[in-house]
C-alpha cells in the first residue's frame, strides 16, 4: 500500500508539472543575457563554487520555472534578491534555454557513505516513507526535462544537501523563510520530510558523482 501511495504522488507530480507552460527559449539570445549570472554560476553554467548550483545541462522547463519563482518571490534565494526584476518572461526563457544547451562538469562524489547514498537514491527508505529518487530524476540522474523534473547528476553535494534540508524545513515549518515550498503538490517536501541529516548528506554525495 505504501508503494502505491508513493507511486500516486509521483504520477500526480508528473501531471501537475506537465501542465505548466513557459515561453519557448532562444539559447543564442540567452547567452547575452547571462553576463550578470557568470560571476556565481560560471559563463557556461558550471559554477566554480559549491555554494552556487551548476546550471549547465539542467532541464529548460525546470530552469524557467525556478527563475520565474525566484523573480516572483515564491522561491526565496537571498543572493538573487531583486536580480531578476528587470527580466521579462521571454528573457528568463532564453536564459533557461542557454544553460540547458550546455554540458555539466561533474562535481564528483567522495567514498564516505557512498553505498548508503546509492541505496537511498535507488530504493529510498520504506520504513520511514522516503521514496526512491529514480522515479522522477531517472536512474542516471538526468531527470525528466519535459515533466519539469530537474537533472541531479553531477551537482555539488553541498548544494543538493542544502535544498533537501530546505524542503524538509518547508514540510514542517512552511512559514519559515529558510524553507523551500515551490515544489509542485509538495512532492519534494514529502520526500525530504522524514530524511535524517545523515541520509541527506549520503544521497547528496552519491548524486554528485552520478552520471
Amino acid at each position: 500500500m505504501k508503494k502505491m501511495i508513493l507511486g500516486f504522488v509521483a504520477v500526480l507530480g508528473f501531471t501537475v508539472a506537465s501542465s505548466l507552460t513557459f515561453a519557448d527559449g532562444d539559447a543564442t539570445a540567452g547567452q547575452a543575457k547571462t553576463a550578470m549570472c557568470a560571476g556565481c554560476h560560471g559563463a557556461d553554467g558550471n559554477s566554480p563554487a559549491a555554494t552556487f548550483p551548476k546550471l549547465a545541462g539542467q532541464g529548460e522547463k525546470y530552469l524557467a520555472k525556478q527563475l520565474s519563482d525566484i523573480k516572483a518571490g515564491t522561491r526565496k534565494v537571498l543572493e538573487m534578491t531583486g536580480m531578476l526584476n528587470a527580466f521579462s518572461d521571454q528573457d528568463l526563457a532564453d536564459i533557461a534555454a542557454y544553460y540547458a544547451s550546455k554540458s555539466i562538469q561533474m562535481a564528483g562524489a567522495k567514498e564516505a557513505n557512498l553505498e548508503r547514498g546509492e541505496a537511498l537514491y535507488r530504493g529510498g527508505n520504506m520504513e520511514t516513507g522516503v521514496p526512491a529518487c529514480t522515479g522522477c530524476h531517472s536512474p542516471s540522474g538526468q531527470g525528466n526535462a519535459p515533466a519539469g523534473y530537474p537533472a541531479l547528476g553531477g551537482q555539488f553535494s553541498q548544494y543538493t544537501a542544502k535544498q533537501l534540508r530546505a524542503f524538509r524545513t518547508g514540510a514542517h515549518e512552511p512559514e519559515n523563510d529558510a524553507g523551500r515550498t515551490n515544489d509542485n503538490v509538495k512532492v519534494m517536501r514529502g520526500v525530504a520530510a522524514n530524511m535524517s541529516d545523515i541520509e541527506i548528506e549520503a544521497v547528496a554525495n552519491f548524486i554528485a558523482g552520478l552520471k
